[in-house]
């Protein structure tokens, strides 16, 4: 009896194992909001703070209200370290203050305040190829 058990056990173990799409396990690897690698403008307004600077080629596919926290996610037709660099540089050139960053090889993180001290957020960017780069955006007042 229990030699014919172990198939039915095994494959029952084995049925369990999987069944995710790789968007799920790349959005679960990242652990850092949404990854958007495509889809289409949102006509919504991002809400992002004054002087947020502009991402060249951004697609923002969704804004979402989250009380005082403004998410926004899309993607952009630049390879992540280009991405990095320039939104760097872009958030330095608007007087924003960078509050922390890192960019690994297939992530990067820039946390923000603006120029005048009353929002503050982050951008998180996510590899989706060396050409496509999916960015999330928050913003919330400081605190």
């Amino acid at each position: 009896m229990q030699k014919l058990l172990i198939p039915f056990v095994a494959a029952a173990v084995l049925a369990g194992c999987g069944g995710k799409s790789e968007s799920e396990k790349k959005k679960e690897a990242s652990g850092r909001g949404a990854v958007t690698c495509d889809g289409s403008a949102t006509s919504k307004p991002t809400n992002l703070p004054a002087g947020f600077p502009a991402v060249d080629g951004a697609t923002y596919v969704s804004v979402k209200d989250s009380g005082p926290t403004y998410v926004v996610d899309g993607y952009v037709g630049k390879g992540l370290e280009e991405l990095y660099d320039q939104l760097e540089s872009d958030f330095g050139t608007a007087g924003y203050t960078i509050l922390f960053k890192e960019r690994e090889e297939d992530d990067a993180e820039i946390s923000y305040k603006t120029k005048d001290g009353a929002k503050e957020g982050q951008v998180a960017l996510r590899s989706c190829d060396e050409d496509k780069t999916s960015i999330h955006v928050t913003a919330r007042p400081a605190g």
